[in-house]
C-alpha cells in the first residue's frame, strides 16, 4: 500500500524554512527579521509569515524588540539544550507515575511506533514528528498529573520535535528503533530500568557536552562547544 507523506502548512514550511537558514548560520544572531521580505523570499501572504514568526518567538530563537522588531537570538542554547532536559525531568516523573499506576496504554503506542516506521518508509520528517510527539504525550497522559502535564505541553514539544528533526536530521529509521527500544523499556517489569531509559532517550537530543552521567561526550549542532 502506497503511503503519502503529510504536507506541512504554510506557516510550517516557512518557519522550518527559517530554522534552517538560523542554524546554517545565514540568519546570524540579532540579525533583523522583517516580514515583508520574508514574504517575498517564501512567495506567500504576510499572514503565514507573522504566524511562524509568532511560534519561533515562542520557541525562543526569535525576539520581538518594541519599536525595533523581530530579530533572530542565539540558536543551540535556547532551542535544544534546555527544553530537553527539562523534557527528561519530566517524562522520566511522569513514566514512574504511569507505570506505578499501571496506566500506559500500550497498544496505542505500539501502534505509534508502527506509524514512525511507516514514516520511515516513505522519508515523511513531519509525520514522524507527530507520531513522536504522540508517543510521548500518551506518557504524559498517563501520569495522571495536571501540573507535569501543563508544564510538559507549554515546552511546545511538537514544534520543538519538527525542528529537532530539521537540525539534526536523523536516518528516520533510527528515529523509529529508538521509539521501538523505549517501549520495550516500558513494557518491562522494571521501573527504574524503563525510568533511565526514558531519561537518556531525551538527554540524547540535549546536546550536551557530557551525557546525563557526567560522562563526556562531543556535541554535533553548529556553534556548540565540544
Amino acid at each position: 500500500m502506497l503511503v503519502n507523506k503529510t504536507k506541512p502548512t504554510l506557516s510550517e514550511s516557512i518557519r522550518d524554512g527559517l530554522v534552517e537558514l538560523i542554524v546554517s548560520g545565514e540568519l546570524k544572531a540579532g540579525e533583523r527579521l522583517i516580514e515583508t521580505k520574508i514574504a517575498a523570499d517564501f512567495g506567500t501572504s504576510q499572514a503565514p509569515v507573522r504566524e511562524a514568526l509568532r511560534e519561533l518567538e515562542g520557541l525562543g530563537l526569535v525576539e520581538s524588540r518594541p519599536r525595533r522588531g523581530r530579530h533572530v537570538l542565539p540558536f543551540v542554547e535556547q532551542t535544544i539544550r534546555e527544553a530537553y532536559v527539562v523534557r527528561a525531568a519530566l517524562e522520566e516523573t511522569a513514566t514512574r507515575l504511569a507505570l506505578l499506576g499501571g496506566r500506559l496504554p500500550f497498544d496505542e503506542m505500539r501502534a505509534d511506533v508502527a506509524d514512525m516506521y511507516r514514516c520511515a518508509t516513505v522519508d515523511d520528517v513531519r509525520a514522524m514528528g507527530l507520531a513522536s510527539t504522540r508517543f510521548h504525550r500518551r506518557v504524559i497522559v498517563a501520569g495522571n498529573n495536571f501540573l507535569l502535564e501543563r508544564a510538559w505541553e507549554a515546552l511546545q514539544i511538537e514544534a520543538r520535535t519538527a525542528i529537532a528533526l530539521v537540525v539534526t536530521k536523523p536516518r528516520l529509521r533510527d528515529v523509529a528503533d529508538e521509539h521501538a527500544e523505549l517501549l520495550q523499556a516500558l513494557e518491562s517489569d522494571d521501573v527504574e530500568a524503563a525510568c533511565l531509559h526514558t531519561r537518556a532517550h531525551q538527554w540524547a537530543y540535549a546536546d550536551l557536552p557530557h551525557d546525563m552521567h557526567g560522562t563526556a561526550r562531543t556535541v554535533r549542532f553548529p556553534g556548540a562547544v565540544a
